[in-house]
């Protein structure tokens, strides 16, 4: 078992390593590429992409200060709008600037594009089997 956790250590310390420099996320911090990934997908589900706060640091694991500051980057930037909630000035709700959405979407089409180059090595199967496994330890919520 020894052998096959340093054999997967190895492997994701290079997948890493490949994502990083690939530079997929050009023109934005992983992490605002990462919370305008998730303002995105609800857009393109709703056409508003209205998100709070709390859900984007339950999606992305970030801490909820760490969402604070890449949504306060993300606003300084034009990316995005701040709403606070009608009945509960507390709640903080974010959604997209659409006009700044092909901007993200020139960075977002290069994850795509790498993603696409990744199954072409890997083949459908094994990428379909990949989902399955990331979407079962995103479920384990596994921490240290």
């Amino acid at each position: 078992m020894e052998e096959l956790c340093e054999r997967m250590l190895e492997a994701w310390i290079e997948v890493n390593g490949m994502l990083k420099d690939s530079r997929i996320t050009q023109g934005l911090t992983y992490n605002e590429a990462i919370v305008m990934r998730l303002v995105y997908g609800q857009y393109r589900a709703d056409g508003v992409g209205r998100v709070a706060a709390g859900q984007i640091a339950r999606e992305t694991n970030m801490l909820k200060s760490l969402v604070n500051r890449t949504v306060n980057a993300l606003c300084d930037r034009g990316y995005l709008l701040r709403e606070r909630g009608e009945r509960d000035g507390r709640n903080v709700f974010v959604r997209p600037v659409e006009s700044r959405l092909e901007d993200f979407l020139a960075v977002h089409r290069r994850s795509l594009a790498l993603v696409e180059q990744i199954i072409g090595v890997v083949g459908r199967e094994d990428a379909q089997s990949f989902v399955r496994m990331a979407e079962k330890l995103s479920q384990a919520g596994l921490r240290l």
